[in-house]
């Protein structure tokens, strides 16, 4: 039996509908941490075509973000931003990638579409301050265990809204926002921030406050913008 050629000019072809890639190839997109949520952001963002993607993480990789992020044993020891861009590699034939293994500071680039991936309100609070009148689109993703909230910004009156989300880090569970997580709910997330940036990208409404309680089977949004 003759094998069909493997070809990748129509790798797109599925999600042409609802991926636009003239739309998604203008903008370069940043993600602030790479790890249960950021990873799988960024992974899904290089298989979705992104062209243009920034990592920024100053962590290595530990055994048990293995089994919580989706990284290899190989990747063990490795800064999780050079071992995501290999994964990312894969994926992305035509990815151009910007890799900082520190904090984020002001004085760092960022580009106009921004994912937040970052593990505290009060470095949410810091990042949102000087990023929030330079990028189009943000995308903040909080998970405690099995529920997740996704926060979107686009436009001066989402971005109020998002602004009361930042409360005093003393109001906020103990322990930071993936202490307790699985690699299955960091990876809907991590779909559901992809799904609101594609929204965007379409001109939909964006769900700008979605909760969703996978224990309970309960999906809320308190926040939605035309």
């Amino acid at each position: 039996m003759k094998e069909t050629p493997i070809t990748l000019t129509d790798r797109f072809q599925r999600q042409a509908a609802l991926v636009p890639q003239e739309k998604l190839s203008r903008h370069a997109i940043t993600v602030i941490g790479v790890g249960a949520i950021g990873r799988q952001v960024a992974l899904q963002l290089a298989a979705i075509g992104a062209r243009q993607l920034h990592l920024m993480d100053p962590d290595v990789v530990e055994a048990t973000n293995i089994t919580t992020q989706g990284y290899r044993l190989a990747d063990l020891g490795q800064s999780k931003v050079e071992a995501t861009a290999a994964a990312l590699r894969e994926l992305q034939l035509d990815l151009s990638l910007t890799l900082i293994a520190e904090r984020y500071r002001p004085a760092l680039a960022i580009s106009d579409v921004v994912f937040v991936c970052v593990d505290t309100i009060s470095v949410r609070a810091a990042i949102w301050r000087t990023m929030q009148r330079h990028c189009q689109f943000w995308a903040d993703g909080r998970m405690r265990g099995e529920v997740l909230r996704i926060l979107s910004a686009t436009d001066e009156t989402s971005g109020r809204h998002y602004t009361t989300t930042l409360f005093p880090q003393g109001e906020a569970q103990v322990g930071s926002c993936t202490a307790q997580s699985t690699i299955y709910a960091a990876s809907i997330a991590a779909g559901l921030m992809v799904h609101q940036f594609t929204r965007w990208l379409r001109g939909l409404p964006l769900d700008a406050d979605l909760a969703v309680n996978l224990l309970g089977s309960e999906l809320s949004v308190s926040d939605r913008r035309s």
